[in-house]
């Protein structure tokens, strides 16, 4: 019931994370506006980026929540906020920017709903599982949430051929259901624990991730003459104030009673190394993710013979390889890493993912397809061989106590990972563009007889207008053009050639392939820094999941162990012949990680405190 549950949420807030960007040229038509005109590419990049800030800045604080007042709780509520949101998008009523700030607007308030799942779902799992089964679905469940980044690709481009609108419509239903079934069929099996609400800790994780994020969404952004905003006064003021806010978070929280988030947990070596890892392999991943959509609808398809609208659905249908190794690989590895430990699938799998982006760097700019598939299946099997295992490693290795605001910090290090891409690697790739583009477009647009003066003036446009309009489907030549008229006053073979499918791709491959070297050099090397962390993470160190006799026995040991702030052990039957009764394994035996020998073994516990030592946790059988 769990897994089934929170791999359905999971699944669709992690579509609806991608799901617009094959549909955004569907979604402006139907509000009547063009995102490529310079004074609208904010819009632009708000619906794709303003859903992945709120959920980074929103998860840590809503999984504490979920420890104070109950993990299935906020996660149930998320169901609600998502559904009403989704209704909301659909249903816009405005057209022209208010119709956009309506979306975005909505799109945050969906987003907030994904964040209460995203906070809660691996704690709930974590909870719900043994430590030997806990892998398997983790695994299912984070490659469900993966793939769904790429799924929503899909989606979108099918969706958005009926209507826009489909795209927000169609989690409606689902959302319906999950809202029912979520509250029907979870149980809350974690023992809530009553504290105060860590407000000045909240106020600075939240303003800190809120204005670095934004800060680098804005970086993508031209800034004067220059093709990027990273020298604009703002961006780097935004940088700054970011920094300085979290890391004055940081400090604050170590001198609280009740702190948002327990510093203390990156003193375990296996919760700092993950988080790390998955955040530089978060990077790599979601650099991959565009680049594939604007290498593919911006110049192969065409090449072959697709026309620019038809180039997002298609480039979804051709990624879906690399889907196919998250789906595969994901579950396998999790369930294996229950029986030999994450470190090896986790950091093979950041290996793989490294090796497959250093193989694309070898394929020219019109690949052979095959080459192309086996690179990004290898990609997708590597991305899934890190996600399971390293996921439950992170949350194996905290006290259950701690498991939502753990839960939390886990996916905003992944969705800031997103975030950071995107505002990496596109700069990254305009960058490379600016220097090489503007001589190669002035050359071949007054090859077909435009002007020098209006040609140089169009090469020398930022280049992220072109980019957008390559990953999003419109004719990108075009789209320079129309608003100079002169497609008008050209001779209708030159209109032909410079508006074909030809002659765009051609244009651009050279300076594309230029800015694609120093994209995929940087997300392999994350990579490889990614797989030295993880191989780093030392051996597995387990928290004992809270079973329902031990819930129970909490509850009948009455004010005693609510006093001591410990959940006691309810005594288990002995297994059948064994001598004693005494449990067969090690570790609870001889004191490692359990109570020991009455009570005083090793990692029992703090002395007058009741609470397990995180840094000497084990597995209690």
């Amino acid at each position: 019931m769990a897994l089934s549950n929170t791999t359905l949420s999971m699944t669709m807030a992690t579509i609806d994370a991608s799901i617009v960007i094959v549909a955004m040229p569907a979604i402006f038509r139907g509000i009547h506006l063009n995102p490529l005109t310079p004074g609208n590419v904010t819009y632009l990049l708000w619906m794709i980026i303003g859903y992945l800030l709120v959920q980074s800045v929103l998860v840590v604080t809503l999984g504490r929540l979920g420890d104070i007042f109950g993990r299935v709780r906020i996660y149930n509520l998320g169901f609600v906020v998502f559904t009403a949101a989704s209704i909301a998008l659909s249903l816009d009523p405005l057209t022209g920017p208010g119709g956009a700030l309506w979306l975005i607007a909505w799109r945050m308030v969906q987003a907030f709903g994904g964040a209460m799942f995203m906070a809660n779902t691996a704690a709930i799992l974590t909870d719900a599982f043994p430590a030997n089964k806990r892998g398997m679905a983790l695994g299912v469940n984070q490659v469900a949430g993966i793939s769904g980044q790429f799924v929503g690709l899909l989606l979108g481009g099918l969706l958005a051929e009926w209507d826009w609108r489909l795209i927000f419509w169609i989690n409606v239903p689902i959302g319906l259901f999950g809202t029912v079934w979520a509250y029907v069929s979870l149980r809350e099996l974690a023992v809530t624990r009553k504290a105060r609400i860590d407000w000045v800790g909240n106020l600075l994780f939240a303003a800190g991730a809120a204005m670095l994020l934004t800060a680098i969404t804005f970086g993508i952004r031209p800034y004067g003459t220059s093709a990027t905003g990273w020298g604009n006064p703002l961006v780097i003021g935004g940088l700054a104030g970011g920094v300085a806010l979290l890391a004055t978070f940081c400090v604050v929280e170590t001198k609280i009673t009740d702190p948002m988030f327990q510093m203390g947990l990156f003193r375990i070596r296996a919760f700092a190394a993950g988080n790390v890892a998955s955040l530089l392999g978060s990077i790599a991943r979601g650099g991959l993710q565009f680049m594939l959509v604007i290498w593919l609808a911006g110049i192969w398809l065409p090449l072959h013979g697709y026309d620019f609208e038809q180039t997002p659905l298609w480039a979804g249908i051709y990624m879906l390889p690399l889907t196919a190794g998250f789906l595969i690989a994901g579950p396998i590895s999790g369930t294996l890493s229950d029986r030999f430990g994450a470190r090896p699938f986790a950091t093979g799998g950041l290996l793989l993912a490294a090796c497959c982006f250093t193989g694309l760097m070898l394929l020219p700019v019109d690949f052979p397809y095959p080459a192309f598939a086996v690179l990004i299946f290898g990609n997708g099997v590597g991305s899934g061989l890190f996600a399971a295992p390293n996921t439950a490693a992170i949350m194996s290795s905290v006290p259950a106590h701690h498991r939502g605001a753990a839960s939390g910090m886990r996916s905003t290090f992944q969705n800031s990972g997103m975030s950071l891409s995107i505002g990496v690697f596109f700069s990254l790739m305009i960058a490379g563009l600016a220097n090489t583009l503007p001589r190669t477009l002035t050359a071949g647009l007054t090859s077909q007889g435009v002007p020098l003066a209006t040609a140089s003036s169009i090469a020398h446009l930022p280049p992220v207008s072109t980019v957008f309009a390559a990953m999003l489907g419109y004719n990108p030549v075009h789209n320079l053009l129309d608003p100079t008229g002169l497609l008008s006053t050209l001779p209708p073979h030159s209109v032909a050639v410079l508006t074909g499918n030809q002659f765009f791709p051609t244009l651009i491959s050279g300076p594309f392939h230029h800015g694609l070297m120093i994209v995929f050099t940087a997300a392999a090397i994350m990579s490889v820094i990614g797989a030295i962390v993880s191989l780093l993470r030392g051996k597995p160190v387990r928290a004992q999941a809270p079973q329902a006799e031990e819930l129970q026995a909490a509850r009948e040991a009455g004010p005693v162990a609510a006093a001591l702030n410990v959940t006691p052990s309810a005594p288990r039957p002995a297994p059948a012949g064994h001598p004693n009764g005494r449990p067969l394994n090690a570790a609870a035996s001889n004191g490692h990680g359990g109570n020991g020998h009455g009570g005083n073994g090793h990692g029992a516990g703090r002395p007058g405190t009741g609470e397990r030592s995180p840094a000497k946790t084990g597995t209690c059988e």
